[in-house]
């Protein structure tokens, strides 16, 4: 049996599903962030950012692929690390500016990703992940 045929467990596929929503809802939170230039934002600046935030975007949907699909657990180590990351930042921001509209989204994400990573710790995800 090949890779291609061995199918994915249902906590795996859960996991992936999440975890892409919560990608697919970062892309929303980036394609409406404030972008007015001002003494502090130069139009490089701008475009640094939108260039930056679209390469992580990219290598979370990667790292999930390898993570669901490659059954890396390394990769899955690194999406985990990058929840507690995100959770950490989002608090801060929360502290500093309270609870606005557009940061709802963000909260979703949030806990999108932490429902996905923990049923790929969970249930028949167990033993999955292999290197």
């Amino acid at each position: 049996m090949t890779d291609a045929t061995i199918s994915v467990p249902r906590n795996v596929y859960w996991f992936e599903v999440l975890l892409l929503a919560s990608v697919t809802l970062d892309c929303i939170s980036v394609a409406f962030q404030d972008r007015t230039m001002d003494a502090d934002m130069s139009a490089s600046v701008i475009a640094a950012a939108n260039t930056i935030a679209a390469g992580l975007i990219i290598l979370l949907t990667y790292l999930v692929w390898l993570a669901a699909h490659g059954r890396k657990k390394w990769a899955r180590a690194v999406l985990t690390a990058s929840l507690a990351f995100s959770v950490v930042s989002l608090m801060q921001i929360i502290g500093a500016n309270g609870i606005e509209p557009g940061i709802w989204i963000d909260i979703v994400s949030c806990a999108l990703t932490g429902a996905g990573i923990y049923l790929s710790y969970t249930g028949d995800a167990r033993g999955w992940f292999t290197g």
